[in-house]
């Protein structure tokens, strides 16, 4: 045998000894004669699939004393955990403190109210007015007062027309486009019909005002018609004794179908006590009553009695500070600091807050004139413009102001205790005061203002009231004093105001 047929038998036997090397084919065959890939497996011939017991065979099973008895426990233990469940959820409800029904409101009540005297101070006519209402809206106002708007001679009754407009402010179409988009955002639109609003007297004189309420009903009956929200008199004393008074009211009432919503019948009043502004409220049954008492009344005792004395009318009333007059609050407010606190007193007093237009920025009114709206508050000055670091002083008061108005008018939104809460006095004296506003199981709020000239101490005291008094201290939540940081905590002993300073603090319901 030659040394190739050797080693070719060598290899043949090395492949017969390494079957992982043999060709898997469909033609070979593994050792044992069984082809390559394939497995035998012998299943047992005795094996039985498990397939559960049968309907006979479970009723045989359930009905053993054993099992009677497992579901009887079952079904008990049941049973005893969900009226254990109940009796813990009656228990629950019955010690909660129940929550005192909110009581009935208007949109009036819901949030300030902008009074616009001037189209054409405020934005050059009616057109202006549309054209700002974004600017308007950022102020979270429920409502706008507008005018008066109607064509009229000083003290000449017989040329009164209540029913057209003055072209110098716009025409009607201007109007229904204001009430259109105002609409839109939520915003009610109101007409001051103030009959001789630039004479002597608004309802000129006696021997007129039957011939005027005529005029005044008409008038209201015909722009209700183009979805006007409601109108505002002046010197409302003499139409409310007026014979004619509760057809004007039922003008104002009847809503129809296509706007339910209810229309507010409202009216102006100065020089009256608080006493005789409850008796009007009381008598007249008007919807909003406006005083001057803020304006009239200038110490802090005489403040807080009037507060007293109107607060359980507080859906019915209105506070300003130059709005019952159509003036603007810097008229009476002479600096920054103090217009800044009658903004936060009129938004806490129980009531319904009326500011005129420019009262957000502390616009100043120079002479008898109205004074011109300033807008665009927060421009920067032009690239390489002079800049006058007076006026830029100015500005920068007038936004740092705005956005103060803007988050009381926001607080006052969505907390109850300021929106329609109880009130309570807790301090006064000839240049200061406070008072507390608390609504069921709301956060409480206490406001406390110095307008003097002098820093005063204010000592806090709340006569006793069942089921509330006065914690130990309080948390700032608006400050126009610096030193009086937002969140920081006070105590309530007694607070320290100084010079023309104000604060709110707040503190929780506890239970």
């Amino acid at each position: 045998m030659s040394k190739d047929t050797e080693i070719d038998m060598k290899d043949v036997e090395l492949n017969e000894l390494d079957p992982e090397k043999q060709p898997m084919t469909a033609d070979g065959q593994a050792a044992g004669g069984e082809k390559n890939g394939s497995v035998k497996q012998k299943v047992p011939e005795d094996e039985v699939t498990f397939t559960g017991l049968s309907k006979e065979e479970l009723m045989k099973v359930a009905g053993t004393p054993g099992w009677v008895r497992t579901r009887w426990a079952l079904l008990v233990l049941f049973w005893l955990g969900w009226l254990g469940m109940l009796a813990g959820a009656i228990a629950i409800i019955v010690q909660a403190p129940r929550c005192k029904p909110i009581p009935e409101m208007n949109w009036w009540n819901e949030g300030p109210l902008y009074q616009i005297s001037d189209v054409e101070a405020f934005s050059d006519g009616i057109a202006g007015v549309e054209a700002k209402l974004d600017e308007i809206n950022k102020l979270k106002v429920k409502g706008l007062i507008l005018g008066p708007l109607h064509t009229i001679q000083a003290d000449q009754p017989a040329t009164l027309n209540l029913k057209e407009i003055n072209p110098t402010y716009g025409d009607q179409n201007a109007l229904r486009a204001v009430l259109a988009k105002a609409h839109k955002k939520g915003i009610s639109v109101v007409l001051d019909l103030t009959p001789n609003y630039l004479g002597a007297s608004p309802w000129f004189d006696n021997e007129n005002v039957a011939d005027v309420m005529e005029k005044v009903m008409s008038a209201a009956e015909y722009w209700l018609t183009l979805e006007v929200d409601g109108i505002k008199v002046s010197d409302l004393l003499v139409p409310a004794t007026s014979v004619d008074w509760s057809k004007l009211q039922s003008t104002l009432h009847v809503n129809g179908t296509e706007n339910p919503k209810k229309r507010l019948l409202m009216g102006a009043v100065t020089d009256m006590s608080a006493e005789a502004v409850s008796q009007l409220v009381n008598r007249s049954g008007v919807d909003l009553v406006l005083s001057n008492l803020l304006a009239s009344k200038k110490q802090g005792v005489e403040r807080i009695m009037a507060m007293d004395t109107l607060h359980a009318q507080q859906m019915s009333l209105g506070w300003g500070l130059g709005a019952a007059q159509r003036e603007q609050l810097s008229k009476q407010a002479k600096s920054a600091a103090l217009i800044r606190l009658y903004q936060l007193l009129l938004f806490t007093m129980p009531g319904t807050p009326v500011f005129t237009y420019g009262d957000e920025i502390g616009l100043q009114a120079v002479g008898d004139a109205p004074p011109k709206m300033i807008w665009d508050v927060e421009k920067e000055p032009a690239e390489g413009a002079v800049v006058n670091e007076t006026a830029e002083a100015a500005q920068t008061e007038r936004v740092a102001m705005r956005k103060w108005f803007r988050s009381l008018s926001d607080l006052r939104g969505k907390e109850r205790s300021l929106l329609h809460g109880d009130y309570y006095p807790l301090s006064s004296s000839s240049s200061s005061l406070a008072f507390l506003r608390v609504w069921d199981q709301s956060e409480r709020y206490i406001t406390a203002v110095n307008f003097g000239s002098l820093p005063e101490t204010l000592t806090l005291k709340l006569a006793p009231t069942e089921g509330l008094e006065l914690p130990e201290t309080g948390t700032v939540k608006l400050s126009t004093d610096a030193e009086l940081e937002v969140d920081s905590t006070i105590s309530l002993d007694k607070i320290t105001l100084k010079a023309g300073q104000a604060v709110l603090l707040q503190f929780p319901y506890t239970g």
